[in-house]
């Protein structure tokens, strides 16, 4: 009979393939830019900038009363001032900016909810009264519990306020960036002049972009790349007079090639398949760059039987490293386990380049193994980064926040899809608290100690393969002798050797059998029993 007090286990879900990246995306720099270039990509990204940046404020006005009649207002209004193509990629932009911006205000309403819900329990509590692993428990001291009185009716004002703007369709966006706009108050912090601010916001808020078209010449006739690096923009109805060739287009001077993934690009643009462009600077390193992006429809998937066939590599995710330990078919850890490590401190890009090599020598080594797919927790740790339930356990939140989820779930797709590797996501309920209790010990040697997280890894690939995590329990005995046959056996009717000798056990195996006998168990030395002897004389007249 189950505890009455003990919490019952939720349902673990079922594991699934994880689907590849919708889209691509490569860049290159224009190189050899002429000043009048120059001059001619500040005049378009800024004109169209100005524009853009009226268009999302009407459509914020809109809010929830936006329909197709008010976009196709919109966009006859900015057809005059550019044209229709450059129209529909404003207000294409405006509209995903503002649905970005409302999902962003709805985390941050459940966020909210989180947190008041939380402190109402905790003060709810004797003060002093001790958590539990699932649960925190009351506040310390009388003070602190005034405090946190105190943050629960700011939070209560505050989700008050965020849900009557999201019922009425309002939201908040900044065009270039909350992050840039404040460092104008802290520039001190931010290591800026007040020039080197403003050059770098009015750069960002620029609008360079131009969506892609199947079955225009070379897929955009906004911004038109030919095979050969040819770049030429057509220029908007006011900026028509800028023009070095015909129609209103201005040609660059610069070419690109594209590097990486050049020959799948050319062959898009050839046969006149939609590829969207962007334009943009770098205003710290002062160097002008060329992103193309397309869409994939109609990916194959592969079933998740095929991709259990040779094995997974299970990966369990932390703060600063990847633990990772191949598995077999039959959910049996081989090989060695890897760490790979990754630092996360410092800007963007260094996050960004330390994550993405720490993936790279993971799937090499994968790819190593002859493994089809990685398994991998489908995380998420929205409801667990916030001050109102860890309290002051600072050093759990940053380590809860220092594990990249979303980061690495996007590099993780996207690499594998070019890897040929696939994906496969697992309920991340119980698998490190089962892989230390069930696997952590087993792997150990006196040499090489496992860790936590590597046995984690090993239950999330177990996981994924559609086997338990728990290892398989021996067979009860059903007295000392050997009838009930080894009780670890784990070989199978068409295994070689498997009627052969089983191997020696150090220690006695019975009370009759002393440590220094018997090394094989169907060669043993006959022992002296003298009253079993004695019986059978006694029974059959000899022996």
């Amino acid at each position: 009979m189950a505890e009455p007090n003990k919490k019952p286990l939720r349902q673990i879900a079922r594991p699934f393939v994880a689907g590849g990246p919708s889209g691509v995306s490569i860049r290159d720099r224009l190189k050899g830019l002429t000043p009048e270039d120059e001059k001619v990509l500040r005049a378009v990204g800024e004109h169209m900038g100005c524009l853009a940046s009226r268009d999302l404020a009407r459509r914020c006005r809109d809010g929830l009363e936006h329909s197709t009649d008010t976009w196709a207002a919109r966009k006859r209004e900015l057809t005059a001032k550019s044209s229709s193509r450059w129209a529909g990629s404003v207000t294409s932009n405006t509209h995903d900016q503002w649905g970005l911006s409302r999902r962003a205000q709805w985390q941050d309403l459940m966020g909210k909810k989180a947190g008041i819900a939380m402190i109402r329990h905790r003060l709810s509590l004797p003060i002093g009264e001790k958590g539990s692993k699932r649960q925190p428990g009351g506040y310390r001291s009388r003070n602190e519990w005034f405090h946190k009185m105190r943050r629960l009716a700011i939070l209560e004002a505050q989700y008050e306020r965020v849900n009557a703007e999201r019922e009425a369709g309002r939201v908040s966006v900044v065009r270039g960036g909350r992050r840039l706009l404040k460092q104008r108050h802290n520039l001190d912090a931010a290591k800026k002049t007040k020039e080197q601010w403003r050059r770098e916001w009015e750069t960002t808020r620029w609008f360079l972009t131009a969506d892609g078209e199947s079955g225009k010449r070379f897929g955009n006739e906004t911004i038109r790349v030919t095979p050969d690096g040819e770049v030429s923009i057509k220029l908007p109805a006011p900026l028509a007079h800028l023009a070095n060739d015909r129609h209103g287009r201005y040609v660059l001077a610069a070419r690109v090639s594209f590097p990486h993934r050049g020959e799948e690009w050319r062959d898009r643009i050839e046969t006149n398949r939609a590829v969207a462009y962007r334009i943009h600077l770098n205003v710290t390193l002062g160097r002008w760059y060329l992103d193309a992006s397309w869409t994939r429809k109609d990916l194959p998937i592969v079933p998740l039987e095929a991709l259990r066939a040779q094995g997974v590599v299970g990966v369990d995710t932390n703060a600063g490293h990847l633990a990772a330990w191949r598995l077999d078919e039959y959910g049996n850890p081989i090989s060695k386990p890897r760490r790979f490590d990754y630092d996360l401190s410092g800007n963007a890009t260094h996050r960004d380049a330390q994550l993405r090599h720490a993936l790279t020598r993971l799937l090499h080594w994968a790819k190593a193994t002859g493994v089809q797919a990685i398994a991998i927790e489908d995380l998420d740790f929205a409801d667990s980064k916030t001050r109102e339930k860890h309290g002051r356990r600072k050093r759990f939140r940053t380590l809860i926040s220092g594990i990249p989820t979303g980061k690495l779930r996007a590099r993780l797709l996207s690499m594998c899809a070019e890897a040929g590797l696939g994906v496969i996501a697992v309920d991340p309920a119980y698998t490190s608290l089962w892989g230390a209790q069930h696997w952590q010990q087993p792997l150990a040697t006196p040499r090489r100690p496992a860790t936590r997280h590597q046995a984690a890894a090993v239950a999330i690939g177990r996981r994924a393969l559609g086997h338990r995590i728990r290892r398989r329990t021996a067979p009860p005995r059903r007295h000392q002798s050997d009838a009930g046959g080894h009780r670890t056996a784990q070989a199978r009717p068409s295994d070689r050797g498997r009627e052969g000798n089983r191997p020696r056990v150090p220690g006695p195996r019975t009370r009759s059998v002393r440590a220094e006998r018997g090394r094989n168990a169907v060669d043993q030395p006959i022992q002296h029993r003298s009253g079993w002897v004695q019986c059978q004389i006694d029974l059959h007249g000899h022996f």
